[in-house]
C-alpha cells in the first residue's frame, strides 16, 4: 500500500540510489577494534581522555586510518565515522566539550580521504556519519530535549563539513533522543545547504524491547513519522536475537531496512570482552536477511572484525533482496506501544478526562499541582479502555508549557497509550512534543 511514507525516497542522492540497486555492505565494530589493539593512554591524549575513542582521530589518526582500510580491504561498500560520542554531551564527562565540532570534521575528513583512495576501481564507498545515543536519556528525564538538539546539531555540521555521504543514528535505546537527533541533522543540512541521507537504527534489549521499554512497533511507528530514509536496528544482540524485530520490519516498514548486529551476545573469557558468533554464521544470517527479509542494508557492530565482514560480503555479493510487500497501518504510538488509528471492532476512544476545560476533577488537580492526582486520572482511562488521551492544560491566566511540560514528561513514561496533545498554543504544544517519545496526535491548533 502507498503512503506519503515513502514519497521522499527519490533517486537525488548517490548512497539511496545505491540501496536501490544492490545490497549495500557496512563495515565492523569501531569500540570493540580499538580496545583489540592495547593503546596507552598517551595514544588518546592522556590519562583522563584515555577510553574516549574519539580522540584518535586528532591524536592518532594513522589508527582510524588504519581500521577504515581494514574494513574497505575485505569489500565493503560503506564505513562509519569515528564519532559515536562525538557530541557534548558525552564529551563534557573527559571536559572536552568544546571539541565536538573539531573531533566531528576530523572523522568525517578521515574517513573520506580513505574511501576515496579506494574509489580509484571506480566503485562508489560511502562515509555514514555515524552518531550514537550519548549516556542520558531524555525520556527519563536525564537531559532536556532541546540540550540534546543543540549538541547533535554541533555534531551533525562538523559531520557534514568534513564531507559524509549520510547520517547514521544508530544504537539507539530512547525514541525521544532519535527525534532530537533527526531535528539536529536537518538544522544543520538547512544551515549548510546540502541533504544527505538520514538513516536510523534502534537498538532492541534481549528482553524484547527497547531499554525504555519501547516495542519494535512503536519504534517503527514513531520513527517513519519523522521520514527517515532508512529504518533499521543494530547492536546489542547478535542476529538470532532480532528475528522477530525483523520480520516485524520487513511486513511493515515502507522503508528500506538495514541491520547491524553484534557478532553474538558477549561473554567474558580471561578478563576480557568475547563475542561467539564466527563469521560465516553472521555471513549465513545475513544471506537470509537479504533473500528472505528483503533486507537492503548489512553490516557488523560490537565484536565483527574485518574477517566477519569479508565473509558477509562473498555471502551476499550478487544477491538481490527478496521483494517485500509491507502493510501500512496509519498508526499513533505511546513510548511503548503502537495503535491502529483504524478500530476494526470499534472507533478510536479518545479519554478526555485529562482535559482541564472538561474535567473539574483534573483542572483542581492540575491548579494545585498536584501532578501525582492528574496521572492517576490519566492511568484510570486507559483501564477503562481509551485507545488515546486528550491532553489539554489551557486555563486562564496559567502559564501552559509549564503545566504541558510537567504533564507530559510524566504521561510519556507513566501511561501506556499514545497522547493527543490539546492546545490553541504552539508553544504548548511545542513543550509537549519535547517530552512524548511515541508519536502522538496534534489538536486544536
Amino acid at each position: 500500500m502507498d503512503s506519503p511514507v515513502t514519497w521522499h525516497i527519490v533517486a537525488r542522492i548517490p548512497y539511496l540510489d545505491a540501496v536501490n540497486q544492490k545490497v549495500m555492505v557496512f563495515d565492523g565494530a569501531f569500540g570493540t577494534f580499538v580496545q583489540d589493539l592495547d593503546l596507552s593512554a598517551d595514544d588518546f591524549g592522556g590519562p583522563s581522555l584515555e577510553g574516549c575513542n574519539e580522540m584518535l582521530c586528532l591524536t592518532r589518526p594513522d589508527v582510524i586510518r588504519s581500521m577504515h582500510a581494514a574494513f574497505l580491504d575485505v569489500g565493503v561498500d560503506a564505513i562509519e565515522t569515528a564519532s559515536f560520542g562525538s557530541f557534548d554531551v558525552v564529551l563534557a564527562e573527559y571536559d572536552i566539550a568544546d571539541k565536538a565540532y573539531e573531533l566531528n570534521v576530523a572523522a568525517a575528513r578521515l574517513a573520506r580521504e580513505v574511501a576515496d583512495d579506494y574509489e580509484a576501481d571506480g566503485r562508489g564507498r560511502y562515509v555514514a556519519g555515524s552518531i550514537g545515543p550519548g549516556t542520558k536519556l531524555p525520556s527519563l528525564g536525564l537531559i532536556d530535549f532541546a540540550t540534546l538538539r543543540d549538541g547533535y546539531e554541533v555534531q551533525a555540521r562538523g559531520l557534514l563539513d568534513g564531507g559524509v555521504d549520510l547520517f547514521l543514528i544508530e544504537t539507539c535505546y530512547d525514541l525521544l533522543q532519535v527525534k532530537a537527533a533527526m531535528i539536529a541533522c536537518r538544522r544543520a543540512m538547512a544551515a549548510a545547504g546540502r541533504e544527505v541521507p538520514i538513516q536510523v537504527q534502534v537498538t532492541m534489549e534481549t528482553t524484547g524491547r527497547m531499554l525504555v521499554g519501547s516495542e519494535i512497533g512503536a519504534a517503527l511507528t514513531s520513527v517513519a513519522a519523522m521520514r527517515p530514509d532508512v529504518i533499521g536496528i543494530n547492536c546489542s544482540t547478535g542476529p538470532a536475537e532480532m528475528q522477530e524485530h525483523l520480520r516485524y520490519l520487513s511486513q511493515n516498514s515502507l522503508l528500506p531496512i538495514s541491520v547491524l548486529p553484534n557478532a553474538g551476545l558477549p561473554s567474558i573469557v580471561g578478563g576480557k570482552t568475547h563475542y561467539d558468533l564466527s563469521a560465516e554464521d553472521l555471513a549465513e544470517f545475513h544471506r537470509r536477511h537479504v533473500t528472505e527479509l528483503g533486507i537492503a542494508v548489512v553490516g557488523g557492530c560490537c565484536g565483527t572484525t574485518p574477517e566477519h565482514l569479508r565473509q558477509v560480503v562473498q555471502a551476499v555479493g550478487g544477491l538481490e533482496p527478496a521483494r517485500r510487500s509491507p502493510i501500512f497501518e496509519p498508526s499513533v504510538t505511546s513510548l511503548y506501544s503502537p495503535v491502529a488509528l483504524h478500530q476494526d471492532l470499534s472507533f478510536l476512544i479518545i479519554g478526555e478526562r485529562t482535559n482541564a476545560n472538561g474535567s473539574k476533577a483534573f483542572r483542581e488537580a492540575m491548579l494545585a499541582g498536584d501532578w501525582e492526582q492528574c496521572t492517576k486520572i490519566a492511568t484510570e482511562q486507559t483501564r477503562e479502555g481509551a485507545h488515546v488521551l486528550d491532553v489539554c492544560v489551557d486555563y486562564v491566566g496559567r502559564d501552559g508549557t509549564v503545566d504541558m511540560t510537567e504533564l507530559a514528561s510524566r504521561l510519556a513514561t507513566q501511561v501506556s497509550v499514545p497522547l493527543v496533545l490539546d492546545s490553541t498554543e504552539p508553544p504548548v504544544l511545542e513543550a509537549g512534543l519535547q517530552k512524548v517519545g511515541g508519536r502522538a496526535i496534534l489538536n486544536s491548533a
